[in-house]
């Protein structure tokens, strides 16, 4: 992906996120320049992975494959091993009209996926056979809203804003907006973006940026770099 487009959806994301109420934090703020001048004492933040994040997947085509995220907060590891402190991570994600995020599941996280605002959110799910590897012939039960529900394999769900869905570990899913972009809220068990996303199709988490202009604000992808 270019910078300058990454620049420019960082803009539009930010304009949507504020159009339904909610507020990025400070940091979200920052220039690289700030940022690596606030790094010692932003270390939390940058240990957790959390701020923006924009993937094409490494397919190089944005809007038919891709996602924007922003991570809000991140727990630790180690206090969900020991079962104990910050066992919790929140992000708030923008999914396009017809933009696929890829069929996959996680190993440790459970999360609640939440229509914020804006068009249908769609979920197509499968379940797992006994190694937790993707089962095209086998389907499960996720909770809606708190109301258990069936659901066949490559059933897609759909959710209309206010209305979530929660997925455990070995719940194959993929998402999409329908009928425009959605606004979606993920609340969740620790986040690990780089072990824990397993894809049924060999792929890249992060996007390979061109650097053609200079970054408005740094993407998680980017701490390793800059800072």
């Amino acid at each position: 992906m270019k910078r300058s487009t990454i620049n420019e959806i960082m803009a539009e994301a930010d304009e949507m996120i504020r159009s339904y109420g909610f507020v990025l934090p400070p940091f979200a703020r920052w220039t690289p320049t700030e940022f690596q001048a606030n790094a010692a004492r932003a270390s939390a933040i940058t240990d957790a992975a959390c701020g923006w994040d924009i993937t094409d997947y490494g397919a190089g085509d944005y809007d038919k494959l891709g996602l924007f995220l922003f991570t809000l907060r991140n727990g630790r590891l180690a206090d969900l091993q020991r079962g104990g402190g910050m066992c919790y991570a929140e992000k708030l994600l923008i999914s396009k009209q017809d933009q696929l995020s890829p069929m996959h599941t996680h190993v440790i996280k459970a999360e609640d996926i939440i229509n914020r605002g804006g068009a249908t959110m769609v979920v197509e799910l499968y379940g797992s056979d006994t190694d937790g590897n993707f089962a095209e012939d086998r389907g499960g039960a996720v909770m809606c809203d708190g109301i258990a529900r069936e659901f066949q394999a490559g059933e897609k769900l759909k959710f209309a804003p206010g209305e979530s869905l929660t997925l455990m570990p070995g719940d194959w899913h993929a998402f999409w907006g329908e009928g425009g972009d959605v606004l979606i809220g993920e609340v969740s068990t620790v986040n690990d973006d780089n072990t824990d996303n397993i894809f049924r199709d060999p792929i890249g988490r992060f996007a390979q940026i061109e650097e053609d202009v200079a970054p408005t604000h740094l993407l998680v992808s980017d701490y390793a770099k800059w800072l």
